[in-house]
C-alpha cells in the first residue's frame, strides 16, 4: 500500500492549524474487501518487523494516541495492533492519576510504563494529558500539590512542553523511538458517534454524562491540541494530525506510519559468527544421529 503520510504530519516550525486542517480526506481504499485486504497487508509487514525488531534489541517503539472522546483511539489499536505478537507488546490506557501519582512529577506515572528495548509500547492517552485536560480545565493543577509560584506563572504550559521535548530527546538518544497520533474528528462527527452509542446495546456501556459535558470546552480543547502539536511535534517524535471521521482511513493511515518507522530502523537479525555456526552444526550433528 502507498500512502504519502508525510502530508499528516506536523512539521517542526510550520504551524498547524486544526480549523483548517480537514477530519475527513478522500479513501485510501475503494470497498471494504480492498480496506480489509489493505490493512492485513499492513499488518503481516507489522508482524515481521516486529519479530526483527525484538530479535535486534537495539530500539523500541513507544505510539502515543491522543485524541477528543469517540475519535477511534480505542478501535484504532484494537484493529491495527491486531496481528502482533503480544508478547512484544503493551497498552497502557492512563485515566485519572492515583494519589501516590499526584505525589511526582507529572510524567512520573507514564515513564514507569515506557517499553522496554524489542518491544512495542502503546500510550491511550498518556502525559499529553497534562497540557490538554490540565490546560482547559486549570483547577485540576490544584490536586497536584505544585508550588504557588508554580501554578501561578503564565508560562506553564511552556515550562510543560520543554519538560516532555526534553524526556522525549532523551528516550531517542537511548533507542526509543516516539511516534504520536492525533486523531482529528470533526465535532459533528462526535455527536454522530454519541448518538449511535446511545442507540446501540452493545455501546451504550461505552457512553458517560461527562463526554456531553466536555463538549461545551469543544473550541477550549482544539486551542489546546493546536498548541501542544505545535510545540511538541519533533524531528525525533513527530505528531501525526490522522484525519478521523472516516475510521477505516484512519487505521490505513496509522498503520502506515508504523510500517515505516520500524522499516526506516534499519533492523536486523544478529549475525553469527564462525565459532557459534561451528557449535550450531556440531549439535546439529549430535540431533540428527
Amino acid at each position: 500500500m502507498t500512502v504519502a503520510v508525510d502530508k499528516f504530519r506536523v512539521r517542526e516550525g510550520k504551524k498547524i492549524r486544526l480549523g483548517a486542517t480537514p477530519t475527513r480526506v478522500a479513501p485510501l481504499y475503494s470497498s471494504k474487501k480492498d480496506y480489509e485486504s489493505l490493512l492485513d497487508g499492513q499488518i503481516d509487514r507489522m508482524r515481521e518487523l516486529q519479530n526483527v525488531l525484538y530479535a535486534d534489541n537495539r530500539f523500541s517503539l513507544l505510539l502515543i494516541f491522543q485524541a477528543m472522546d469517540a475519535a477511534g483511539k480505542d478501535s484504532a489499536i484494537k484493529h491495527v495492533m491486531s496481528g502482533v505478537n503480544p508478547q512484544g507488546c503493551q497498552v497502557y490506557s492512563f485515566k485519572h492519576p492515583s494519589a501516590e501519582e499526584l505525589d511526582h512529577d507529572f510524567l512520573w506515572r507514564t515513564n514507569r510504563s515506557l517499553p522496554e528495548r524489542g518491544r512495542i509500547g502503546i500510550f491511550n492517552r498518556s502525559y499529553y494529558e497534562e497540557v490538554l485536560i490540565v490546560r482547559v480545565h486549570p483547577e485540576i493543577l490544584k490536586s497536584q500539590n505544585l508550588p504557588d509560584h508554580r501554578t501561578k506563572q503564565d508560562n506553564t504550559w511552556k515550562d510543560r512542553y520543554r519538560s516532555i521535548v526534553d524526556m522525549e530527546d532523551h528516550l531517542h538518544r537511548n533507542g526509543t523511538r516516539i511516534v504520536k497520533f492525533f486523531l482529528h474528528l470533526s465535532k459533528e462527527e462526535q455527536r454522530k458517534r454519541f448518538l449511535a452509542r446511545l442507540d446501540d446495546p452493545k455501546k451504550k456501556w461505552k457512553f458517560s454524562a461527562s463526554d456531553v459535558d466536555e463538549r461545551k470546552f469543544w473550541n477550549q480543547y482544539q486551542y489546546a491540541y493546536e498548541d501542544c502539536l505545535n510545540a511538541t511535534s519533533t524531528k525525533t517524535a513527530p505528531w501525526y494530525a490522522v484525519p478521523a471521521d472516516d475510521k477505516q482511513n484512519a487505521r490505513l493511515i496509522i498503520s502506515r506510519v508504523i510500517v515505516k518507522t520500524l522499516s526506516d530502523l534499519g533492523l536486523e537479525y544478529p549475525k553469527v559468527d564462525k565459532a557459534r555456526v561451528k557449535e550450531l552444526q556440531a549439535i546439529r550433528k549430535q540431533l540428527s544421529k
